[in-house]
This record gives C-alpha cells, structure tokens and sequence, in this order.
C-alpha cells in the first residue's frame, strides 16, 4: 500500500500543477480514447481542476477541495507564497487490483491501434522509423520478405482500380539520346501538331518569353531588358520582327471580274480601295478596312493589306495577294468566297506514302557485317541505335502548316466567274524591318545575284536559275532591278522612299557573305557619293518603275523548285572549311543558291503633323524554307529583335490602331476584348482580398473592359431627348448650364443599360467626316501648345453639329490624348469632360494639377460580408438592422438596387451575393457616362508614356454625340480640353485630344 499511495500522491501532486488551458487541451486530446479506458469528467470550481482517473475512482474516496487561494487557482509557475500550493491530503488507500486492470486496458488499447493498418495507410509505413525509405513505396523488392506479398497485392489492387488497367510508364530516354538530331526533330514534329511553330521558333525560343496566341507559338518580350534600346533601334537604326504568322490569300482571275467581287467589301468614303489606280498597277502596297458584303459602314471585319502583281502585257489574267491578321482569317476567308462565288475545292494532289515494303531493298544492299571465326561480328559503321521503325523513311522538317491536314482543301474554285482562291497561309516567309537604316541592313545583306556561267548555260538544269539565264529579256530585267536596288544604298533614310512602294528582285543565298562576328550596318558615304543623283531623285519622287516590281516569287513553281533544293547547313560547312582566307566569300556560287523575293516599303507615322515617317521600313518576302538562312545574316548586321510586345509599342507611337486591340466594332476585336477581361479578371482575383483595388470606390464600372455599346446607346438617348426640348431664344447654353442640364437628364435614365439595342456602335471612318472633327478640335502638336494650319473648315455650332450627329449618332471616333502635365495614363482610364471651375484651373499654368474625383462607396461590400459570416450570423445582422434605416446611396452615385433591377418592368433578380467580387460593380452595369462626377466621352486602349513625345499619351475612342456636344459648349480657347484618369486613381489630368487623319 506504501508504493501505491506514493504513486498516488506522485499522480495528484502532477495534476494539480496543471493550469486550467492544460487540463482543457489535455481532455480535448483524450476524447479520441478507446471505449476500454474510461475518465471521470473533471470538474472546475472556483478555477480548480479535480480530474480522476479510472484507477482513482474504482473505490477510492475522492480528495478534498483545497483551501488555499492558490490551490484553487491551480499550478502558478515560480514560487509559491507561504510556501505552499501544493495539495497535502492524499486518498487514504487505493485498490490495486482496480489500478492494474485499467493501466492493462489502456496498453491494450495502445498496442492495437498501433499495429491496425488503415485503408488510407501504406503498408510501408507500419514499418519502423528507421527502416522507412521513400523508394519503398515504388519498389517493392525494398521492403521485407514477410510484406512482400500484401504490397504487390496492394499494388496490384490500385492498378486495376480504374475500368481501364493503367500501363507502366516507359523509361525515359538519355538526354544524349534526346539531344539526337533525329530524335529532336521527331519531338519538334510531334510538338508542331497543336501550334504552328515559325521557322525562327527555336531561335525565339531560347531568347524570348513565348506565348501561345491564335493558334501559333509567337515571341512576346525578350528575356533580357531592351525596352528603350528597341526604340531607340526603331528611331535610328533597325528594328526586326517576324511576322511570317500573317495569313496570305491569293486570287487569280479577270481583272474586272475580282474588281467588281472585292468592291462589295470596301468603300471609297473610307479611303482607296482594291482599285486605286497605284495600287492595282502593282507598284505600290495598299491597305483597307474590309467589311462584310455591302454592309458598309457597320460590320466591319478588320484592316488588311493587299499586293497587285504587276500587268502581264497581251494579258488580262491578274494575281492578288491579301495580307490579314491570323484571327479575321476565318471572318474573311468565308466572305471572299462568298462575293467570289468559290465554292468548289479543289483536293489537294496526294502525297506518296513510303512503306516499309518499299524501303527493304534498299536497306538489303547495304554490307552486312562478316563474322570472324571466333564468332564476333566485325561491322565498318558504328550504328548509334537500333529502333523499331528504322526501316521507314527518315523524318523531314516541317515546313508551312503542321497543324493542317494533308486533305485540307486551301484551293477554292468559280467555275462561272473564272476566279481562284488559294490560301497560302505560312507558304511565305514574311520579315519586318522598322527604321531609318533599315535600307543600310538590307544592302549589306542582301546581294543581288550572279548570273550563271555558259556551260551551266548549256546544260539543261532541274534548277530554276540556270533556265531563267537562258532568256535575255529576263536577265534585262534583273539587271535593271539591281540597279534601282544599288540606288538604295545612296538614300540616307527609309522614309524618305514612297509610301508602300515594290521592287522585285533575285538574290544569293546571304548564308555565302555571312561575316564572322556581329557587326551594325551603316550607311557607306563612299557609296553614296557613287549613285547617281538625277535616279536617286527620280527614286525619291516616283519610287520604283513599274517593270521592275515584278518578282518570280508570284509563281508557285519557282517556290517550290528554291525551297526544295535549298544547300543544307552540312554542304555550307563543308565549303567554308575548304576556304582559304576564313570570313571570305564561299565561291563559286552555288546553282541552287538564288532566291526570289520582295522588297515592300512600310510607311511610318502617316497621321498629323508631328514626326511624319517616324518608324518606316522594309517587309521581306521570301518562300518557305529559307527562314533561318536570311533571319541569322541579318541578325549579324546588328539589328534589334522585337516581338508582339513592341509591335503594339511601335503602333502607339505612330498614333495608329493596332488589330486587335483597337477594333472593337469587328468580331476579332470583340473576342480580344472577352479573353482579355477573363485574363485581368483572374490575376485580379489571384491577389487577396485586403490587396485589390477598389474599383468600385474609385468610381471605375468596368476596369477590365470597356462597354462601348452602353456609352453610344446612352448618348445617342441623350442627344435625342436634347433635341427634342423646344430651343428658348436659340443661344447657346454656357458650360454650366449644359453640364447641369446634362446630369440632370442622365440622372432620370439610369435604366438605359436595359434597353434594346436599335443598331450595334460603329467606328466612324469616313474620311470627309473625320476631317471635319479634326478641324473642329483645333488639331495642334502633342503638347497642345502651337497651333498647326487646317484647310477651311465650317465654323461649329448647334445646326452643324445636329447635321452631323443624324448621320453619325451611334459612333465612336478614334483619337489621340497627349497630357498637359505629368501622368503616365494607362489601360481602360476614363476620358471625361471638364466643367467650368476645372478649366479655371488651366489659368494656373498648363502644368496645374486636375481635379480629384470624391471618393464612392462600396454598396456590396456588407452583402459580402455576410455571406462570408454564414447564414446564421446574417440573420442575427438582418434582424438587428430591421429597426434601422438603409444607408441610402448619395445623388451622384447609382444604386446597387437600381444596378441589379435597372427596370421596374424587368423581371431579373437582383444580384445575389455568392456572385459578387470585392471591389467590381456586378452586371448589368448602371449609367455609364453619369456615374462619376464628371461626364464620361470615353476610354482609353492603349497608354503609356511616349518616348517619341516625351509626355504621357493615350489612345482611344470617345462617342462622336458626347465630343461635338462638348466642343459646342466649351470656349474657344479651351476648346479640346478634356480630362483623363486612370481606373486605379481619383486624380484627374488635363490632357489635349487630336483627331489625326
């Protein structure tokens, strides 16, 4: 009984030094016990804990309550007052038999949850501590021989778990097997058959960040820092990119007959169509926006380039190339055949298959391996690996479209009209060279090429070149091309060429010149000084003759005969090593090294007064094949690469739309839009809650879009009801009295978001009308400070205006915004106009700061807060608020009720709130153009600070109604003024607005 009471009294003195939170954690840890092992509930009074066991309670008397304060408050660390708080009396006796049976129960119960082996368990794991290896759980040979057979039972259960029985995964090949030239090229076939890779992937590919964007593998932004060195290339020397993804269509048929077919998609009040006399002759590239057949002005599908071949005298058979975006392919294509009338396809012929069967006696011819008399085989090549298919042909590069099915028709024929519709999409290689010098890189490059020699002449020749060198009047063209192309090389720079001009031409393979390290080209004076100046005059003013734009790359044979019978790298090597003077020129040249190709000009900065041929260059065109063979010589002349990022920078600063950006009213520019609010969309929701900005106290409706058919309905209702109220005394309103007005009247249509649509928003592209508007604006340079000299233009006033507007209500026009002071804008800010007290700021100085927009309240932001609190504590807070008033929303800002139930006729449910997101206004959106407190004309596309400017500019549209109705009521002096503020801030700034035409 000694031992038992001093292990007693060892047991309550332990207890009793535990705190209150102790015996609490300790009990919650105790709850998941088996049922043999019982506690008595402890009992707390006055802050004491008094546990027992199961051993105390079996027949022994329960301890007394302690006396002392400090007893009762439980175990205190450190010293204890009056020497005491410890418990003194223990249980007078205690029943062995009792004490050893539970401690047996709990042992028991101990040992058998430890050797229970849960489904969720593996059976490596009941193994001990130290014998636990990770590779156990794959290979079962690891584990001991007594387990060995339940882990292959287990294994065998969980591949068999599915209806189908899983395969073991093969062995991955050595990355020195992988890095194989046939096995890489079997991998980047097998890779190409979801995108098309460019010809230039693999060199993009280990320098830029590549994306995956209409059906293409394309390079972004370099992986390097190269932003202001890209501009400075464009802006002085040459900038390189590749936009071989462009999609080509060709036609063939009677001139007149494709004349009266494309002229249903164009109009002239938008500017020269297909058959602009210098475009259909073939010297000069030509650019429109298409529309759907005879839709014009709405339905447009977006802007495309388009190529002549030169007139074939005697002939009136013509050839035209279109050049449009990957993503109106599929819009236009459709609608050629359609005005065309090509609906038969013409198969494509059938490719040959190479069978094993076929292969065989080639592979019997070979020397077999003789073996020796000790039986070893003795063979003369070593074989590097054996594979199954190694009797079937060797893999070949893919060139054009490894997406597209060999029985993919790509040819469409009229029978009744004669014309014929080939699509020769990633058929030509297309390279882009934007700046000064760009001509200097191209000089160097490129040479034109050598004619052949008489006994290579004389000899009949699979090659395309040596039966072209056998007909004079051809080498009398080539000849006079060549030398409108040495005339290149005296002209300082690209823009100083026409707009858009050709120049045909027959090169050698610049692969024969390349140098051995990189080195910038330059203009030479020397050379300069040797071209004559009376053609380089005559080059300057009426660009290249039209004889000389005719190019053998038009023919499909020509291509197809210099794209399989390019020289391969191995054949180039094996000749430099034969030179003597490494660097030096490969020669003789060979027979299949002569290329044709095309020289087109690209006109820069067209628009305005500012800058004018700012980022002009050259497009070459080449055939498939010979990508990376004109791509690295160029490279090695010292030219920038650039991707999609800054084809968008280059269009920015030449103040032009890029597609498809800024074409909302095309079906391409509306699927941009949608991708691009489900991308903004999900990297906002990615940040946490506590990090988002507020849209909505920041007064920004659609941060991630912008609803340019909510702003042109609800402008066209407000010109309409404008028109409607009888005039007093004819006068115009003061800036005051319109804005106030105008509030007031937007105030009482707040639900026109619901209302029907009458037509879809339009761009306004009408040449005459859009030089109106820019003489209205009172176009002047970036910074809005000189004024530029307009041609006459009608004085603006209400009937002008009211004019106007009938034709063009539901429009938008394009314009640029340069601001007054700093600021950098960004995507989607908010174009607004200014009241009278803000133009009193413009006293100040041009660089006075904006107004600031009042701060707006967040009315869904209690809604989210209860669904987070779950059901019941809603109802706890919708019961107490039952007594209260709502907070009810100020005059100047919507409703969340009214933006949910815009129309009391409607019969949507207002927006529930597991639909909401923290800091976006929900759909449908209310008033547009009143929710803030300044007049909304507008937003912004494409903003950034322009280094070509040095201020912050911004591009966008603003509805055609809101600008004249501004421009009316504003004063002269400010005339064109308005406000611009970014979606992530309260601040506005001033900036000028510019229709550039």
């Amino acid at each position: 009984m000694t031992d038992g009471s001093c292990v007693q009294r060892a047991f309550f003195c332990f207890l009793q030094k535990m705190s209150a939170a102790k015996v609490k954690m300790r009990e919650k840890k105790l709850r998941n016990q088996p049922a043999s092992v019982q506690y008595a509930s402890s009992s707390t009074q006055n802050g004491a804990d008094t546990p027992a066991t199961g051993g105390a309670g079996d027949g022994g008397p329960s301890t007394e309550k302690p006396k002392n304060a400090h007893q009762r408050s439980g175990w205190v660390r450190g010293h204890q007052k009056d020497g005491g708080g410890y418990v003194k009396e223990m249980p007078k006796y205690i029943t062995a038999g009792a004490f050893a049976r539970t401690r047996a129960a709990e042992v028991s119960a101990m040992l058998k949850a430890v050797s229970k082996t849960t489904g969720s368990c593996h059976l490596f794991e009941t193994l001990p501590k130290h014998m636990r290896r990770r590779a156990m759980s794959h290979n079962t040979k690891r584990l001991p021989r007594r387990l060995r057979d339940l882990a292959n039972r287990m294994r065998e259960k969980s591949l068999l778990a599915g209806s189908k029985k899983k395969k073991e995964q093969p062995k991955s090949k050595s990355r020195k097997a992988r890095r194989r030239h046939g096995n890489l090229l079997l991998e980047f076939n097998r890779r190409q058959r979801k995108n098309v890779w460019l010809e230039t992937h693999i060199w993009h590919a280990k320098r830029f960040h590549v994306v995956k964007k209409w059906g293409y593998c394309l390079g972004d932004r370099p992986t390097y820092k190269c932003y202001r060195a890209s501009y400075r290339a464009m802006s002085s020397h040459c900038l390189l990119q590749d936009l071989s993804y462009y999609c080509c269509i060709e036609l063939q048929g009677e001139e007149q007959k494709l004349l009266a077919s494309l002229s249903q998609l164009t109009s002239k009040e938008a500017g020269p169509t297909f058959a602009a006399a210098l475009s259909l002759s073939g010297r000069r590239q030509g650019s429109v926006v298409v529309y759907k057949a005879g839709q014009y002005p709405s339905q447009p599908l977006g802007p495309v380039t388009f190529l002549w071949r030169p007139r074939v005298q005697g002939s009136t058979h013509r050839q035209l190339w279109i050049w449009a975006h990957p993503t109106i392919k599929k819009d236009l294509l459709p609608e050629l055949q359609a005005v065309c009338q090509c609906y038969e396809a013409v198969l494509p012929p059938a490719v040959p298959v190479v069978t094993p069967a076929e292969v065989v006696p080639t592979l019997e011819t070979e020397p077999k391996p003789e073996k020796t008399s000790d039986g070893k085989q003795v063979t003369g090549i070593k074989r590097k690996r054996t594979c199954k298919d190694a009797s079937g042909p060797p893999a070949k590069k893919i060139l054009g479209d490894g997406t597209r099915s060999p029985t993919t028709p790509v040819t469409w024929r009229s029978s009744p009209a004669g014309i014929v519709i080939n699509d020769l999409t990633m058929e030509i290689v297309r390279y882009r060279l934007i700046g000064p010098q760009s001509h200097s890189v191209l000089a160097e490059t490129l040479e034109a090429a050598t004619d052949c020699d008489e006994i290579h002449k004389s000899q009949p020749s699979s090659l395309w070149w040596p039966e072209h060198c056998k007909d004079e009047s051809k080498m009398n063209l080539h000849k006079q091309q060549a030398d409108v192309y040495q005339i290149l090389k005296g002209i300082y720079s690209t823009g100083e060429l026409p707009s858009g001009a050709v120049l045909g031409l027959t090169v050698d393979d610049p692969r024969l010149t390349l140098p051995t390290k990189k080195v910038k080209a330059l203009p030479c004076v020397k050379q300069a000084q040797e071209v004559d100046e009376e053609k380089r005059k005559e080059l300057m003013l009426r660009g290249v003759p039209e004889h000389c734009c005719q190019s053998y790359l038009w023919e499909q044979s020509v291509r197809d005969n210099v794209t399989d019978n390019k020289i391969s790298e191995q054949e180039l090597n094996c000749m430099r090593s034969e030179v003597l003077v490494p660097g030096s020129r490969l020669s003789p040249t060979p027979l299949q090294g002569r290329v044709p190709i095309l020289l087109v000009h690209q006109p820069g900065k067209q628009v305005g007064h500012e800058m004018s041929s700012w980022g002009a260059g050259w497009d070459l065109l080449l055939p498939k094949g010979w990508g990376m063979a004109f791509w690295v010589p160029l490279v090695y002349r010292g030219v920038r690469i650039g991707g999609l990022s800054m084809s968008l920078k280059h269009s920015q600063n030449k103040g032009a739309p890029h597609f498809p950006h800024d074409y909302p009213d095309c079906p391409a520019g509306v699927r941009f839009q949608e991708e691009q609010e489900a991308e903004l969309l999900v990297k906002f929701k990615r940040r946490p809650p506590a990090k988002r900005t507020n849209y909505i106290k920041h007064g920004c409706l659609a941060p991630f879009r912008c609803p340019w058919q909510q702003l042109a309905e609800e402008w066209e209702l407000i010109w309409r009801e404008a028109k409607e109220e009888p005039k007093g005394n004819g006068q115009i309103q003061t800036t005051t009295e319109a804005d106030t007005a105008m509030e007031e009247e937007m105030t009482l249509h707040r639900d026109m978001t619901v209302t029907t649509p009458q037509s879809h928003f339009t761009v306004l592209r009408n040449i005459k009308s859009l030089r109106l508007l820019s003489g209205w604006c009172r176009p002047t340079t970036s910074k809005g400070q000189r004024p530029c000299r307009v041609g006459q233009v009608p004085p603006l006033d209400r009937l002008a205006a009211t004019s106007f507007l009938a034709a063009h209500g539901m429009s938008l026009v394009w314009v640029r915004l340069s601001l007054l002071s700093k600021g950098k804008p960004e995507r989607h800010a908010v174009v607004c106009v200014p009241t009278a007290e803000d133009l009193q700021l413009l006293k100040k100085g041009p660089g006075s700061s904006g107004p600031q927009e009042p701060q707006h309240r967040d009315h869904f932001k209690s809604r989210i807060k209860r669904r987070k609190r779950g059901p019941k504590k809603a109802a706890a807070s919708s019961a107490k608020a039952e007594g209260k008033e709502p907070d009810l929303p100020s005059a100047s800002e919507p409703d969340p009720k009214s933006a949910s139930e815009p129309n009391a006729t409607t019969s949507e449910e207002p927006k529930s709130s597991s639909d909401l997101i923290f800091g976006l206004w929900p759909d449908p959106l209310p008033s547009v153009t009143s929710h803030c407190s300044r007049v909304t004309l507008g937003w912004v596309t494409q903003g950034d600070f322009s280094l070509s400017a040095g201020c912050g500019e911004a591009l966008g549209f603003v509805s055609v109604v809101g600008l004249l109705n501004t421009l009316v009521n504003q004063p002269r002096e400010h005339r064109g003024m308005f406000l611009l503020r970014n979606p992530a801030s309260l601040h506005y700034r001033f900036a000028k607005i510019n229709i550039e035409i």
